[in-house]
Parts: C-alpha cells; sequence; structure tokens
C-alpha cells in the first residue's frame, strides 16, 4: 500500500508538471495512465466511481 501510495504521488506530480508545461505527448499519456492505474487500486477509487456515476445521473436534469 505505502508504494502504491508513494507512486500515485510520484505519477500525479509528474502530470502536474507536464499539464502546466503544456508537453502534452507520448509521455504525458504513459504518466497519466500509470496515474489513473495506481490510483484505481487505492481506497480512493470507490468515492471517485461514485462521484462519477452522480454526476453522469445529474447532467441529464440540467
Amino acid at each position: 500500500m505505502a508504494v502504491t501510495v508513494s507512486l500515485i504521488v510520484l505519477f500525479g506530480a509528474l502530470l502536474l508538471v507536464m499539464l502546466r508545461a503544456r508537453s502534452l505527448g507520448a509521455g504525458a499519456a504513459f504518466v497519466a495512465v500509470m496515474f489513473g492505474f495506481f490510483l484505481a487500486s487505492t481506497g480512493a477509487a470507490e468515492p471517485i466511481r461514485n462521484m462519477t456515476a452522480a454526476l453522469a445521473n445529474v447532467i441529464p436534469n440540467l
């Protein structure tokens, strides 16, 4: 678990730097995929899924 959290921090920081530098290429895509992969294996995955489902249910009502 500790390794997963540290990898999330690492890939999240790299993604943030790449987005702020507007360096969006294959490297940024890889970092984004790895960030999502490791984020999905944490306890944050279920609340993110619930929030996404709630937003998907709200959008048609707007």
